[in-house]
């Protein structure tokens, strides 16, 4: 008995330590990939209530109305012309976006978005003006007007050149090239690839640029979640009450002589009484066809500006991507694609035919603001033309609104750009983000994308002769704007590597079987949904009315 009780029963096994989870196995909650955006209030096809719409319509004007505003400060100008002057090409410029925008939204993508002008053009503009600086002229006016013909003539065939891209089916089967390989650093650097007009203009009058963007961040990302009533109110329009009070002290400082004894371009940026527009625009002025005069036809100004409809082209792609996300569409297919390339440039043909100064390219602003106010209605983007259009023709009002200081809408950009480069970053969630060979691609034509045409614009200088300097002008003009356009690059980079590196070993790394079938017509059923034609003019009439 002792010794049975002495004896010592051996120890019970212990469970092993429970095993580290293997490298690589998820820790956390994750995200499988949404084609769709979840948290927009309203998509392409549902629309908010008609007062909402109306409001909100107006917001993309105002939002479009800097660049229209900036390209035309920067050109009228060089070319001769006053503030007179300037206030009819801003008219002109607005008539052919409004335009151009129905046509778009009724038959060309179908997406919400705006076209607006392009900085694209800028270039072959300055090489026009340039041409002319050297001839004799009765007046400063005369300059103006036959810079302006030329311009009209250059425009009206190199339009020829996106309808043939884009009719001619040359865009869609480029298209097919793409993943979400390239679409990612495509879209990207549309929105980074324009940090020149946001901090840098912000800064040329940083005691108004600077209030804009923070107020426009606290009010409509913190002051939203205050009360649930406000938070819809304040996500939608808190950009419109954030202008009006930065714009009225914005008035208050310019009346008060704060900017009296300050440099020329501090008046500029910040007096909003420096224009000239409210005074030396007409009370109603419709753009007519041919209304500089006839246009004058020379073919280095016309190779030049090919390579800005080129650029437009890729620039407009990118943003349709975008447009497409932020408005709960599928990816685009390449019919859709080549169909809007192809009305785009008839839309810069008869933009040349009324004399605009450049031409139109789908509106990044414009695409962010989707995304700020999470409202995609196509409807909202169509109102907006009414207020681009009533706008033109009534030159007086249309002013009034274009005096609003620049780093106003510089702060603007820098979160509607913001929101569009990160746009892109979620397409790479169709594609392996773990692969190196992607990893490689995506980094290279995103820092070339904008690096080469940082080059390009930094060795620029004001009369538009860039880091390419042959006997040709118009070549010059071509590559120079081609190799200054970061979505240009970035697409070129992307889509060469993206199909000659391990192509086909990768194609499921690529994120092909998810692309394919956004691709054609048939592919998805929702590709008719999103982007078919029928026209339901009902839609468009309050119901109190039928």
């Amino acid at each position: 008995m002792v010794e049975s009780a002495n004896h010592q029963h051996p120890p019970e096994p212990q469970p092993p330590p429970p095993l580290a989870p293997p490298l690589g196995a998820a820790r956390g909650p994750s995200f499988p990939p949404a084609e769709q955006l979840l948290q927009l209030h309203y998509c392409i096809h549902s629309n908010p209530s008609w007062p909402q719409t109306v409001i909100l319509a107006f917001q993309h004007y105002i939002v479009m109305l800097g660049t229209t505003v900036m390209i035309a400060t920067t050109l009228v100008p060089r070319m001769g012309g006053g503030p007179g002057d300037k206030a009819r090409v801003i008219q002109s410029l607005l008539f052919m976006s409004g335009l151009n925008t129905l046509i778009q939204t009724f038959l060309g993508t179908r997406l919400p978005t705006v076209m607006g002008p392009s900085f694209a053009y800028v270039i072959s503009v300055l090489g026009i003006i340039n041409d002319f600086s050297d001839s004799n002229f009765s007046s400063e006016h005369d300059r103006f007007v036959h810079c302006m013909r030329a311009i009209q003539g250059a425009l009206i065939v190199s339009s020829f050149i996106n309808i043939i891209l884009g009719f001619g089916r040359a865009w869609a089967n480029l298209n097919r090239l793409f993943s979400p390989i390239v679409i990612v650093p495509v879209v990207c650097v549309v929105g980074l690839g324009l940090f020149g007009r946001g901090f840098p203009q912000l800064a040329n009058c940083v005691e108004i640029g600077l209030p804009m963007l923070i107020l426009l961040v606290v009010c409509q990302q913190y002051l939203k979640g205050i009360h649930p009533t406000a938070h819809s109110i304040v996500e939608r329009f808190a950009l419109l009450f954030c202008i009006a009070f930065v714009w009225i002290f914005a008035v208050i400082l310019t009346v008060s002589g704060a900017y009296n004894n300050v440099g020329q371009q501090t008046k500029m940026s910040c007096r909003t009484d420096r224009s000239g527009l409210l005074s030396s625009a007409p009370w109603i002025r419709i753009p007519y066809p041919f209304q500089w005069g006839a246009p004058i036809f020379r073919a280095s100004h016309v190779f030049g500006m090919i390579g800005a409809a080129l650029v437009a082209s890729a620039e407009s792609t990118g943003t349709i991507y975008a447009a497409a996300r932020l408005a709960g569409a599928t990816a685009p297919p390449t019919h859709v694609l080549t169909r809007s390339i192809g009305l785009q440039g008839i839309g810069q043909l008869i933009e040349g035919i009324f004399g605009a100064a450049v031409g139109t390219t789908a509106s990044v602003e414009n695409v962010g603001l989707l995304g700020l106010t999470h409202v995609g209605s196509r409807r909202v983007v169509q109102i907006s033309t009414v207020f681009m259009i009533f706008f033109s023709i009534f030159g007086k009002f249309g002013a009034f609104f274009a005096s609003i200081p620049l780093p106003i809408f510089a702060a603007i950009y820098c979160v509607l750009y913001g929101i569009v480069a990160a746009t892109g970053i979620s397409f790479i969630q169709f594609a392996n983000n773990n692969s190196m060979r992607n990893i490689y691609i995506l980094g290279l034509s995103l820092f070339l994308g904008i690096s080469i045409p940082q080059y390009f614009v930094s060795n620029t200088d004001p009369a538009g002769h860039g880091p390419i300097k042959t006997d040709g002008g118009w070549f010059n003009n071509i590559f120079n704007t081609i190799f200054s356009s970061p979505p240009t690059i970035a697409m070129t980079v992307a889509t060469v590597l993206d199909n000659t590196l391990e192509a086909r070993n990768t194609h499921d790394d690529r994120g092909i079987p998810w692309w394919v079938p956004f691709q054609h017509k048939k592919g998805d059923s929702r590709n008719e949904e999103f982007y078919s034609f029928p026209l339901r003019f009902h839609e468009y009439i309050p119901t109190r009315f039928l």
